[in-house]
């Protein structure tokens, strides 16, 4: 019996076998998910037997992983496509074993690249991958790379990357050189930043400096040049110190009454010390004091500025239950810095008194401690200058203001020019204020007298006169 068929059914059944083959290769593709023909061409191996190696980051790396990223991938001999991750289930968290595991249940499929937008100095977004599968080709090593950033909903306070290679060692090896781009092209280096937290774990917030100048400080003769010595001079002579065998690493006490210009000094000095991280570390930011050091040991050189140090440095004495954590977590820190880690710590503190003594007098930790007192009488003529600086001063008693000022604090001279500033404005209603004797009189007299010991105490006069 013959089978032969006409040409017309012969192409049909061509025709017809062609899409049969089609069905079943796209009922195969959908069994195995979007993900899988994408390794499978990349790799062309068997994708269950390749070695996935991952690693997890701090938030607070997320730009720096992007950054290094990018670097890497666009060096010659590299290729790559990013692919989107799509799941109801993305809050579970996503591996890459999940993208090749056909039997599993709930499918991924490709979608769009999440990116997320982070806000760096001077309030410049950085778009960084928050969510993607990188398809890579690089030095002729297929490497496929999955970018999880931290996902509130699960709590994931991490950025969580993975890498599926050939071989093991490879995925090591690019790991390692992703590290050192994070390191080389960190984005807070160089920056004044402090450290806080939030719902999504820890932050890091950029600050700019107010313009302090030298002619700002004003000290008795010779105090801020031992500290520019300590600190400016220092920097300035890095090198030759460390190839001197002398260690780079120190600590410097600024302390004295209320008011007297610490805050101030430690600003100034890392104004001018503009190759350096500067780390703020006040109010919560405090309890993250070990977050901050390593840091800063990243970030080197860099500067660690600690306002209030009496606040977590107190006498064991003062504790029922022994010393605060915060000073041995301090101390610490302190201790365990090598000799070539270039890193200052400046403290300052209203209360000297009551620091630990390891803390104020044992080398290693505290280098220099310099005392910022109340202003002379000298001090005291140049800060009413100073802070008469934009004003019509017409004073024929500016010898008289001089004596009355003793035991003030240059913060208290401060406000009395501001608030006989104002005293001036409310009585002539004019644009160029003429502040005289009588408004620096009053101004006295209400700071003095009739704004309570608080008031006092809070802008560094406890010490003032009132009896004149």
């Amino acid at each position: 019996m013959s089978t032969e068929f006409s040409a017309e059914t012969q192409a049909f059944l061509t025709s017809f076998k062609a899409f049969m083959d089609k069905v079943t290769e796209h009922a195969a593709s959908r069994q195995e998910g979007d993900f899988i023909p994408h390794l499978k061409e990349l790799f062309a191996q068997d994708l269950k037997t390749l070695p996935v190696v991952s690693e997890q980051f701090e938030t607070t790396d997320q730009p720096n992983l992007h950054v290094a990223l990018t670097n890497l991938l666009s060096r010659e001999g590299c290729s790559y496509e990013i692919l989107g991750i799509v799941s109801p289930y993305e809050h579970m968290g996503i591996k890459l074993a999940y993208l090749i595991d056909k039997d599993r249940p709930h499918k991924f499929t490709v979608g769009p690249v999440e990116y997320l937008n982070i806000m760096l100095h001077d309030g410049q977004p950085l778009t960084c991958i928050q969510m993607g599968l990188y398809l890579i080709r690089r030095a002729g090593q297929p490497l496929a790379l999955l970018v999880q950033g931290p996902n509130l909903q699960s709590f994931r306070a991490k950025v969580r990357i993975e890498v599926m290679t050939l071989q093991r060692e490879v995925g090591e090896r690019f790991l390692s050189e992703l590290r050192t781009e994070m390191r080389m092209r960190n984005v807070y280096r160089g920056h004044v930043i402090s450290l806080g937290t939030d719902q999504d774990g820890l932050t890091v917030k950029f600050h700019h400096l107010p313009a302090v100048t030298r002619e700002d400080i004003i000290l008795p003769a010779g105090i801020l040049e031992r500290i520019e010595r300590q600190t400016i001079g220092f920097s300035q002579h890095r090198d030759a110190l460390l190839a001197a065998g002398r260690h780079l690493k120190r600590g410097l006490l600024l302390y004295g009454p209320p008011g007297t210009g610490k805050t101030l000094t430690a600003l100034y000095l890392a104004k001018q010390m503009t190759d350096r991280t500067v780390i703020l570390l006040t109010g919560r930011g405090i309890g993250l004091l070990e977050h901050s050091c390593t840091l800063a040991r990243l970030l080197q050189p860099a500067t660690v500025i600690l306002e209030d140090v009496d606040l977590i440095a107190e006498e064991r004495t003062r504790h029922e239950v022994g010393c605060s954590p915060l000073l041995f977590e301090l101390l610490n820190q302190m201790d365990g810095l090598s000799d070539d880690a270039d890193i200052l710590f400046i403290l300052t503190t209203n209360r000297p008194e009551i620091l630990e003594p390891a803390l104020a007098s044992r080398p290693g930790r505290i280098d220099q401690a310099s005392e910022l007192p109340l202003p002379d009488r000298y001090c005291r003529k140049r800060l009413i200058e100073l802070y008469g600086r934009g004003l019509q001063l017409h004073l024929q008693q500016l010898e008289r203001l001089i004596d009355q000022t003793e035991g003030v604090s240059a913060a208290f001279i401060k406000e009395m020019l501001r608030k006989a500033t104002l005293l001036a404005a409310d009585e002539q209603q004019q644009t160029a204020i003429v502040v005289s004797d009588a408004h620096v009189e009053e101004a006295l007299k209400e700071l003095l007298f009739e704004s309570g010991e608080l008031t006092r105490q809070l802008l560094g006069a406890g010490q003032a006169n009132q009896a004149r």
